[in-house]
């Protein structure tokens, strides 16, 4: 049995071989041992906003994929995009230099170091970086000077910036890469914000006619309609020197059940999933499926019926099928073969270029907050960061089911389990 073709057309007859001598091999006791053997797939990130990088530490990656650069920089490149972003933007031309665990575009199972320079490198210069002692309402500044113990917030706006999600967003496309090699694909976009919110029914027939529309968007936001009255309300806040929050979608196709667990509550993917988005900069709220809506009906109209249809069991869903997909694709932290569907909020920037009151913590006097650079949205901007977050919790959740130290064992894993999996009910 072979893998999939390789997605890629540029890298087309480069791809590594998935070559197993027999289904016995596939199905074999040591093949399905490696399930679950695998450290969970993990990012840690470093720099600061104006410092000379940043940095993503990605451990647990198996060995033999090919990564798709072209992809990692375009979700880069999305990251600085859309409209009501700032000065910044025009300076930096974000790209990943790998600085550890690839040779030759592959993956060699070494912990995977990857760098985005910044252009925009002055943390030591005092005249550009200056002490910060004003306090901004909504941002880490004042909180994380009285844990440090001091009346500079600069350090702390430093590391608590937004700039650091260019490292997080280059880890969830490299994760994707994997993903992708499984024919399992993240959609994001930017729904609504304030007062106007899409109706967007996107599902794995529709999603990349929708990427279309999203990529043609200046707010990502594959509404037409939707997307103009969120660039009316950018402008106006532009002119009142004030900001912009939002809501974003996250959809994830072809996952198959099973990733996650019910047996302890640090596994199951759901909350797992909300502390991904919930650890962006500025995210104040996340719902899976219909979300907090499940409070206002019945369990009768909340639960989606199941189905099974022998004829549909090639698919990723192994023939289980749902009329509704309210629980988002999860249940008891677990897949169960529907798109996962991820809702985050947004709140304004705290950054406002009219201020806000304050504290000066040098003389506790009132005063009105410092001024950072900063956007007037960043909402187009953040929901790539979250496609991307999503994507790699979903990585993570994927290589604990079907683990190995390489692409072929992972490969030979997961074809193991589908093909007992498609079994259970005909047996």
């Amino acid at each position: 049995m072979s893998a999939p073709n390789w997605p890629w057309e540029k890298y087309r007859g480069q791809q590594p071989k998935y070559e197993f001598e027999s289904e016995a091999t596939i199905n074999s006791p040591a093949v399905l041992a490696y399930n679950g053997n695998m450290a969970r797939l993990t990012c840690r990130t470093a720099g600061e906003s104006h410092g000379p990088a940043s940095i993503a530490l990605i451990e647990g990656f198996p060995a033999d994929l090919m990564l798709d650069i072209h992809f990692i920089n375009t979700q880069l490149k999305r990251r600085q995009g859309g409209y009501g972003r700032g000065g910044r933007q025009k300076i930096e031309s974000d790209e990943v230099e790998f600085l550890a665990g690839v040779r030759n575009g592959i993956t060699t199972g070494a912990p995977i170091v990857v760098q985005i320079i910044n252009k925009d490198s002055r943390l030591n210069d005092a005249e550009a970086t200056p002490p910060v002692h004003r306090p901004r309402p909504g941002h880490a500044d004042l909180a994380g000077a009285l844990k440090w113990l001091t009346n500079d917030c600069r350090n702390t706006l430093e590391r608590a910036s937004a700039r650091e999600t260019a490292a997080r967003t280059a880890a969830g496309a490299i994760a994707r890469c994997l993903l992708r090699e499984f024919d399992i694909h993240a959609f994001g976009f930017v729904s609504g914000a304030m007062d106007v919110k899409a109706n967007i029914s996107a599902t794995v027939d529709n999603w990349e006619k929708l990427l279309e529309a999203r990529d043609d968007s200046a707010v990502y936001c594959p509404d037409d309609a939707t997307c103009k009255a969120i660039i009316e309300h950018i402008r106006n806040a532009k002119v009142d020197k004030d900001t912009v929050g939002g809501f974003c979608e996250v959809h994830v196709f072809g996952c198959p059940p099973g990733l996650g667990s019910c047996v302890a509550w640090q596994d199951k993917l759901d909350s797992r999933l909300a502390g991904a988005v919930m650890g962006i900069q500025a995210f104040k709220a996340v719902e899976i499926g219909i979300g907090k809506t499940c409070g206002t009906l019945r369990g009768s109209q909340v639960h989606d019926p199941i189905e099974y249809s022998e004829e549909n069991i090639a698919q990723t869903n192994l023939g289980y099928d749902r009329p509704t997909n309210h629980a988002g694709g999860i249940e008891g932290g677990m897949t169960n073969g529907m798109p996962i569907v991820v809702h985050g909020t947004m709140k304004p920037i705290a950054t406002l270029l009219q201020g806000m009151d304050s504290v000066d913590l040098k003389t506790g006097k009132p005063s009105r907050s410092d001024y950072e650079r900063s956007d007037v949205c960043a909402l187009p901007a953040a929901s790539v960061v979250m496609e991307n977050a999503v994507g790699f919790e979903i990585a993570s959740a994927f290589l604990e089911t079907f683990s190995g130290a390489t692409m072929a064992m992972i490969h030979a894993s997961h074809s193991a389990y589908t093909e007992l999996a498609r079994k259970i009910s005909s047996t």
